[in-house]
């Protein structure tokens, strides 16, 4: 899958914190992309879009 171009997003937890453990998230149509943010270039987790909203549901509560 090519996501050059994809709008990665990084978690606003992770901004400031002077933590290095973060990932990135790229939405693209039906899909969820998840990087680690300090490997960009490095292998990509892609989801179903809905399993990706699913998990942040449940991450919610």
């Amino acid at each position: 899958m090519d996501l050059t171009g994809a709008p990665w997003r990084k978690s606003s937890f992770s901004s400031g914190s002077g933590d290095t453990n973060c990932v990135e998230v790229a939405l693209a149509g039906q899909v969820a992309a998840v990087r680690d943010s300090k490997n960009a270039a490095g292998p990509v987790l892609v989801v179903p879009a809905v399993a990706w909203d699913s998990l942040l549901d449940q991450a919610r509560r």
